[in-house]
């Protein structure tokens, strides 16, 4: 069972729009750059067991994107979506990342995601880059809600 105190968690975002309209923001990927502070750029088909090609600014390399590439393991329109590193013999590192919306009503919705550091090498990871994640992640949420906020304010 993986350890919990391994887990990053973004604050939680209240969202006055629809649910649907805050999936449609996190699966129109071209976009991303827009307005998503953390994952700067994502390549992805959006089909399970897939690749999801992640772009992240770098905390030590100012100026400098991380690529990292997981798989697409939940596609739940509406409600969840996630992706996951697992490790490998050349990199023990793993972690799952989900993004949940939870629809309050017709036209709002709440929102979060995490990361939970899995593997062999979890402790670690989230000593290092723990509290840089739950930055980005807490940056993230609120991106996402100024972004569906304007777009449902335009009509869109």
């Amino acid at each position: 069972m993986p350890d919990e105190k391994n887990l990053v968690r973004s604050l939680t975002v209240d969202i006055a729009a629809p649910a649907e309209l805050v999936w449609s923001v996190l699966i129109d990927l071209e976009r991303y750059p827009q307005w998503n502070p953390f994952t700067v750029k994502v390549e992805s088909s959006l089909r399970l067991g897939e690749p999801v090609n992640l772009y992240l600014p770098d905390p030590a390399r100012p100026g400098e994107l991380v690529h990292v590439i997981e798989e697409l393991v939940a596609f739940d329109p509406q409600r969840l979506l996630s992706w996951e590193m697992f490790s490998s013999a050349s990199n023990p590192d793993a972690a799952r990342r989900d993004q949940v919306i939870e629809a309050t009503g017709a036209a709002s919705c709440r929102y979060y995601t995490t990361d939970l550091f899995l593997g062999p090498t979890a402790d670690q990871v989230m000593a290092l880059h723990g509290p840089w994640v739950k930055q980005g992640f807490d940056a993230v949420a609120l991106a996402v809600k100024a972004r569906a906020e304007s777009l449902f304010a335009a009509g869109r």
